[in-house]
């Protein structure tokens, strides 16, 4: 069931009024990229700045297959051992190799408190149906998990098939592929998890759950932390900036 939350009048007029730009929303002071952050994207930063992430320093990336592995070659340009398309989100990223990205493209990481809000409380003064406005739901895809690149209970997804290198699940879907949830922001739900600031100086926050788990993954109470320095297949990010 719904549970209505009391956003005044003000502030309605003020989501109404505010505009991001065209791949962002604006929430409550600040505003959000729309997807995750996508290989083509990542691209961008590493040419323009000669960036390398943690796991190309490493040799790999890492996957869980009974206790973590490393595998050789899974990077962000290649999460699964072979070149990633462009529109994939980009996965073997550090904590500090998500804040390199949304630095350099003037933004930030969110707070843990930003991404929650952003993910289950409707703010758009007007949103489709069956989004209302002041409406906190369950999952980020609204009351149901349907929609979203979770493991087996999520319906149907454009996912891309790499169980043939997994022992579990297919891997993740393009950005921006699947069904569009709470606040027009889509796979803030599954697809993978998404680093966020919770002021800790080593465990850094993870929200969303992603392609390895079901849908319980998806809820606001469940909140996970890794070390800081985790760059796995199933981790990547997107950033916030203050409303312009």
């Amino acid at each position: 069931m719904n549970k209505l939350i009391t956003v005044s009048v003000t502030a309605l007029l003020f989501y109404a009024q505010a505009e991001a730009s065209a791949d962002m929303q604006t929430i409550d002071g600040f505003e959000i990229d729309l997807t995750e952050v996508s290989v083509g994207q990542y691209r961008e930063f590493v040419d323009a700045k000669g960036y390398k992430t943690a796991a190309e320093r490493d040799g790999g990336g890492m996957v869980y297959e009974a206790g973590w592995q490393k595998k050789r070659g899974w990077t962000w340009k290649a999460p699964f051992g072979t070149p990633a398309n462009d529109d994939e989100p980009a996965v073997h990223l550090t904590f500090d190799d998500a804040v390199a990205y949304c630095e350099w493209a003037g933004k930030r990481l969110p707070s843990d408190q930003e991404w929650t809000k952003a993910a289950y409380t409707e703010y758009r003064a007007s949103p489709p149906a069956p989004f209302e406005t002041g409406t906190e739901y369950a999952y980020p895809t609204g009351n149901e998990a349907t929609g979203a690149n979770c493991l087996g209970d999520c319906g149907a997804s454009p996912a891309i098939d790499y169980s043939d290198r997994l022992n579990r699940g297919i891997g993740h879907a393009p950005v921006g592929s699947t069904v569009a949830g709470v606040n027009g922001l889509y796979d803030m739900g599954a697809n993978v998890w998404e680093w966020t600031e919770n002021g800790a100086e080593t465990a850094k926050g993870t929200r969303g759950g992603s392609w390895w788990y079901g849908a319980f993954r998806m809820r606001s109470d469940d909140y996970a932390t890794k070390p800081r320095d985790t760059a796995a297949v199933y981790i990547g990010f997107r950033c916030v900036r203050d409303a312009q």
